[in-house]
């Protein structure tokens, strides 16, 4: 077996223990938590259903490579609820990762998916604002289908949801962010978050 196929074949091992990495959000139907791989699939297909409502006309394909890289480094780091994340301690943690399981690739591969994993990550260009609206809306509705089970389980209050999540799915999408903060409005209304 030549050089390249051999790292390509062990990132892809590799990245196989993403589907361990277990979420804080409940699936829509509240059945079980989410893993980091089932995340990353839904964001591919939000991608590709929601791109007409981007703030500003995006590449789709870069898009989907996002979401679906953009969490690996989660192997490594572990998954950390976007409301509780210190940057000071979440962002180095999260960049060796990035270097080590990339780094497992032919050099052209690690280069592309680690400028694609740093630019989501840095929310430079349309496409990883998108990226990064639709990373947030998918556990907002998750929350919302699942009375506020995260926020409640993990006391996160009404304003720090709004907060965390206006800039985030705005950024990306206005018209996102309008759902979001109805659903979140909802919630709040319920009682479920205050």
């Amino acid at each position: 077996m030549d050089d390249r196929l051999k790292k390509q074949l062990d990132f892809i091992v590799e990245i196989d223990k993403i589907k361990a990495i277990i979420r804080k959000s409940k699936l829509f139907d509240g059945s079980r938590l989410e893993n980091d791989a089932e995340h990353s699939w839904h964001l591919a297909m939000m991608a590709i259903l929601l791109s007409e409502y981007a703030n500003a006309p995006i590449d789709l394909l870069k898009t989907i490579k996002m979401v679906l890289i953009h969490d690996i480094v989660e192997i490594d780091a572990g998954d950390i609820i976007v409301y509780q994340k210190d940057p000071s301690k979440t962002d180095e943690k999260e960049a060796a990762a990035a270097n080590r399981i990339f780094g497992l690739l032919p050099d052209d591969q690690r280069s592309e998916l680690l400028e694609l994993w740093r630019e989501f990550e840095e929310k430079r260009t349309p496409e990883a604002n998108f990226a990064g609206a639709i990373d947030r809306l998918e556990p907002v509705m998750q929350n919302y289908f699942t009375d506020a089970y995260a926020w409640r389980e993990h006391h996160i209050t009404a304003a720090r949801v709004l907060e965390t999540n206006r800039g985030k799915i705005g950024a990306g999408s206005a018209k996102l962010w309008e759902y979001a903060e109805s659903i979140i409005n909802e919630c709040i209304k319920k009682g479920l978050i205050g």
